[in-house]
């Protein structure tokens, strides 16, 4: 079932469409609802960035602008950029223009609720937020005895045939608003990835349509992590080059069922930290378990120097591209929490500096799954390492890639590699041991749960 989209007016009063993470032309509600007349506006804000300091992430958005920039340019309009405070950016572009009302997409995290509500108690204009981040409406679904789904199973139940919002068409044309034009200048960082992607709406429609045909077998192929059988459409979701809802419809149309699914984790992900914003750094599930902070062993975690070849490819992945393959970041995440006994922060924030789709929501209670302090229903649930990459890297071609010392390892020793092997590479002996591991997180104090 579609909805129709509410707002809408096409007359001569100038709406503001203030783009956020919803950076395409494309099925984006706040720019249809601003109507012809729209002034797109995005403003950099140099708080945000600083929060944010991911080199691979200001670049990627970077590239996304200009891209937006160019894809309302072929539609006869042109984004006004501004930099500077966010709220009083808006409120001057809204004194130049006599904005009559402001669209912008509802998010999740604290912070950018709290930027949405602080517009509505400081402009005297409406401002109405748009369900454009996710597939379905992040309010549409609740459980009867509470606010928000914590379990995914009976959210997937409801959420597979609750109502949607129709597709939008990119407008077919739009007034260019007149306004002074701002060179899109974000601020880059040094230090990113060297193999990341590139921004920009057009390259992640491409991205996904070449994908999209092979999206069938997804179910089998997604956990293999030396074959491209996932989408890496994750950055481009984070950013809105291409909208969720879009993409849940064109895998239905090819059967791609699993690949729904996982949209539909997205989705609620994105509710729970809709209605729970501090789970951004606090515990679904508190555990009362304090371990003592081993920078040693962190920081060969970061740096893929722990003796285990899988989890040492997956974070070598990370610093290399800006992205890891799922099934690695469940590994690397487990490794660091159950082997290493870490707090899941000091992993979640590792990856936000790294990752191009870092995005709150999954990144943060996808790290409180594998930790057992979030919505898993088993939270002593820990990987071998070994085991895991005998399965889902059986060829070792993986390991190979990223781990390269170990490139002419045979099968039977990439996965484990002998002592010989380590001293004739200089691959570093295990940090931790997997039995002696598995014992320490068994025999440590025992979780308790409020």
């Amino acid at each position: 079932m579609s909805l129709p989209l509410s707002g809408y007016r096409s007359n001569n009063m100038p709406d503001v469409a203030l783009f956020t993470r919803d950076l395409r032309v494309a099925d984006n509600p706040v720019l249809v609802a601003s109507g012809e007349g729209a002034i797109p506006l995005f403003v950099a804000d140099p708080l945000t960035e600083s929060l944010s300091r991911s080199p691979n992430r200001m670049a990627y958005l970077s590239e996304s602008l200009v891209a937006l920039d160019r894809a309302l340019g072929d539609l006869g309009s042109s984004l006004v950029y501004r930099r500077g405070d966010w709220l009083s950016e808006i409120q001057q572009v809204v004194k130049e223009c006599n904005a009559d009302r402001i669209h912008v997409a509802r998010d999740v995290s604290q912070f950018a609720q709290a930027r949405i509500a602080s517009l509505r108690r400081n402009l005297d204009i409406p401002v109405i937020a748009h369900s454009s981040i996710t597939a379905v409406n992040l309010t549409a679904l609740s459980p009867a005895s509470a606010s928000y789904y914590q379990r995914f199973t009976p959210y997937f139940n409801r959420w597979i045939s609750a109502p949607r919002r129709c597709v939008l068409p990119a407008p077919s044309s739009l007034r260019h608003h007149g306004l002074e034009q701002h060179a899109i200048t974000p601020t880059l960082l040094d230090g990113t990835s060297p193999h990341r992607e590139l921004g920009g709406e057009a390259r992640a429609r491409a991205r996904f349509g070449t994908w999209l045909p092979h999206s069938k077998s997804y179910g089998s192929s997604r956990e293999v992590l030396a074959v491209a059988g996932t989408s890496r459409i994750s950055a481009a979701l984070h950013f809105g080059e291409i909208s969720a809802l879009e993409v849940v419809q064109a895998a239905e149309e090819y059967g791609a069922d699993a690949f729904v699914r996982q949209i539909a984790w997205r989705d609620f992900n994105h509710q729970l930290l809709f209605h729970r914003p501090d789970l951004a750094s606090k515990d679904l599930r508190p555990d009362t378990f304090q371990a003592a902070l081993d920078h040693v062993s962190v920081d060969a975690w970061k740096w893929g120097r722990t003796g285990y070849p899988v989890v040492d490819a997956g974070m070598r992945q990370l610093r290399a591209t800006g992205w890891m393959h799922n099934r690695s970041r469940m590994l690397t995440a487990s490794f660091l929490t159950k082997h290493l006994l870490q707090d899941w922060r000091i992993g979640a924030r590792w990856f936000q500096t790294w990752l191009t789709d870092g995005d709150v929501a999954n990144n943060q209670l996808g790290w409180q799954w594998v930790a057992g302090t979030g919505v898993d229903t088993n939270p002593w649930r820990m990987f071998n390492p070994t085991l895991q990459s005998r399965r889902y890297d059986p060829t070792g071609s993986y390991i190979r890639t990223w781990v390269p010392e170990l490139a002419d390892a045979s099968v039977h020793q990439i996965h484990d590699p002998s002592s010989s092997l380590r001293d004739s590479v200089a691959y570093p002996a295990r940090i931790v041991e997997h039995s002696d591991a598995v014992a320490r997180f068994k025999n440590r104090k025992r979780r308790t749960y409020a």
